[in-house]
């Protein structure tokens, strides 16, 4: 009996709306988490804040942690909440040029190192995966502001941002990151099975 059940929720889960085995977050514990990680994105991105008077833009280590959650979680979990609580921080912090970019920059840059890292398959262990994802969100970050920056401000204020987000924002957020995600991945995943079978549909040998 035990075992037909557990059939049938395996079959309910593939059945189930899915993005390339990541599932649509519908369920409460996934809405939950995006919820966690978009205030706790938004928290680290207000802490760790310095102005730059050039562009009326500041300097964070947010990028973190929205690289940390779609390491963690995938593509859509790590781009909602990527940019949701980034943009939130703008907001909040009264840098409200910005937040419709943040939403859609940062949202991409988690969707990005999610949906490249494929924690369902690499779940267990730093990956070459995970370090292209970060990488290639990273890039996308840094981009995706210096060419919003441009249209606002034009090249030379664009481009003394696009040198610190480069070395301070992406930098030092990709370095937190894998250094976090390598010391907890197996852990969460082994001691928190039943969060992420709720998350993604996990690839069994």
């Amino acid at each position: 009996m035990g075992d037909e059940k557990t059939i049938v929720e395996k079959q309910y889960k593939v059945l189930r709306k899915n993005f390339m085995g990541y599932l649509l977050p519908t369920e409460p514990l996934s809405l939950s988490t995006i919820g966690i990680f978009a205030a706790l994105t938004c928290v680290i991105t207000m802490v760790i804040a310095f102005p730059i008077p050039a562009t009326n833009g500041f300097i964070n280590i947010g990028d973190a942690i929205v690289m940390i959650t779609g390491l963690l979680f995938g593509p859509l979990i790590g781009g909602i909440s990527g940019g949701v609580g980034s943009a939130l921080a703008d907001i909040i912090l009264g840098y409200t040029i910005y937040a419709p970019a943040t939403l859609i920059i940062k949202g991409i840059e988690g969707f990005l190192v999610g949906l490249i890292a494929d924690p369902k398959e690499y779940r267990l262990r730093i990956d070459y995966r995970d370090i292209v994802g970060v990488v290639v969100g990273g890039l996308f970050m840094v981009c995706g502001y210096f060419v919003y920056e441009i249209m606002i401000y034009g090249v030379p204020p664009a481009l003394y941002e696009f040198i610190l987000n480069s070395i301070f924002q992406f930098g030092l957020g990709a370095t937190i990151a894998i250094l976090f995600t390598h010391f907890t991945r197996k852990n969460l995943n082994e001691n928190l099975p039943n969060v992420f079978e709720k998350i993604f549909i996990i690839k069994e040998d």
